[in-house]
């Protein structure tokens, strides 16, 4: 199994550098809009594009994924909300298992039936705990998993749940407050969950300034994933970039 990408994570983290993911949503997205923030996150040194969404109704997700690769070098990771979200343009895929909830679905369930399409695609795969964390707000991933988040003052629910996933054989540990979240994830729960668990830690969801993505960062998340900020003003790609980049310069914490 391919481990080239995922290596770069597990490089990253041992040397306290903190990368940045933009999130794109293909339903959200036009050829215009692609270029745009292809230049932006390339300018910006951004670490990753994350491509997928809860539903992907569009049919355009190959396209989204080539026109960015024919326009930069940033890897290209998939994050699916369905198993019918593969692309083999793509450099990687997140397998997420949805560790937080008890939908058998999505814990092992469409994994089950995806598996021989996955493996046939040729992408690189990484094992995700995938974490919902409760941003105060319905979500479309909350809806669609049938599965109620972590409330989001249970920092020791979230660290048992990574702590499991990890010893589960997870690769990577995702916490997500989802899409539009009123509340980010909080500090103290990030803080408490990177210091039980050795994995990766990735960040998304409710992230609207650099001064919270630096925090996040400082708190113990290894990679920040923005997507709807980003869409409501793409110039914040360069200032968020700027904050997440600069923790690696005084160190972890």
């Amino acid at each position: 199994m391919k481990q080239a990408l995922y290596q770069t994570f597990i490089e990253k983290k041992k040397q306290g550098k903190k990368s940045f993911s933009v999130l794109i949503d293909p339903d959200k997205v036009n050829a215009q809009t692609i270029d745009q923030l292809v230049q932006l996150a390339t300018d910006a040194m951004v670490d990753y594009f994350f491509v997928g969404g809860s539903l992907v109704i569009s049919n355009h997700l190959d396209a989204c994924i080539q026109q960015i690769k024919a326009n930069c070098d940033i890897p290209v990771v998939l994050f699916p909300g369905s198993p019918s979200q593969v692309s083999r343009y793509a450099d990687a895929l997140l397998y997420l298992s949805l560790i937080s909830g008890r939908n058998p679905e999505l814990l092992i369930g469409q994994h089950v039936i995806s598996a021989p399409f996955v493996k046939k695609s040729g992408l690189e795969i990484m094992p995700t705990g995938y974490m919902v964390i409760d941003g105060g707000a319905p979500t479309t991933v909350s809806y669609i998993s049938n599965a109620s988040p972590i409330p989001a003052d249970k920092n020791e629910i979230a660290m048992c749940t990574a702590m499991a996933g990890e010893m589960l054989g997870m690769k990577l540990i995702y916490m997500d407050a989802g899409s539009g979240a009123k509340k980010p994830i909080a500090e103290s729960m990030i803080q408490m969950v990177s210091s039980y668990i050795e994995s990766p830690l990735i960040i998304g969801g409710g992230i609207t300034t650099p001064e919270k993505a630096y925090l996040n960062c400082k708190a113990g998340a290894d990679v920040i994933v923005i997507g709807n900020a980003i869409e409501k003003d793409s110039s914040l790609i360069k200032e968020m970039s700027d904050a997440i980049k600069s923790v690696q310069k005084v160190g972890a914490i």
